[in-house]
């Protein structure tokens, strides 16, 4: 975000995201599809470029 020039009150203001959204984000908590497609819409990327899946122990 800091590369593309877009600020956390611009998402909040500008492109509607909610407070609990951003924190969910900074506490790498579950988010929507559709949150992630608009990051990505606006930041001109893939998922991958913002997605890290990590897998617990297999059992």
């Amino acid at each position: 975000m800091r590369r593309k020039g877009i600020t956390q009150y611009q998402l909040i203001t500008d492109h509607k995201f909610s407070t609990g959204t951003l924190d969910a984000l900074r506490k790498n908590k579950s988010v929507t599809v559709n949150t992630i497609d608009t990051l990505c819409t606006l930041l001109n990327c893939t998922p991958n470029d913002i997605l890290r899946i990590k897998r617990g122990k297999e059992e």
